[in-house]
């Protein structure tokens, strides 16, 4: 995948904790921004995916254990 640039404006103060955080642990600050994103992104389908389980009809656990035959009945 090629690479580009992005460019954003943050607060200096948040600019200085990531760049102290990324030396004192010896990353690339370009990697730590990028997964950052990536997780972010990841998170906003989690909750995407949370939000349409939550309009599901739920079922009764007596009927998934039958279904799973895990009641205990043979």
């Amino acid at each position: 995948m090629a690479k580009v640039q992005i460019s954003a404006r943050v607060d200096g103060a948040l600019k200085s904790a990531v760049e102290r955080y990324c030396k004192s642990r010896g990353i690339v600050m370009n990697h730590f921004i990028q997964e950052a994103l990536i997780d972010r992104l990841e998170e906003l389908e989690d909750i995407g995916e949370l939000q349409q389980l939550r309009h599901e009809p739920t079922r009764p656990l007596y009927e998934v254990l039958a279904e799973t035959g895990l009641n205990g009945q043979t």
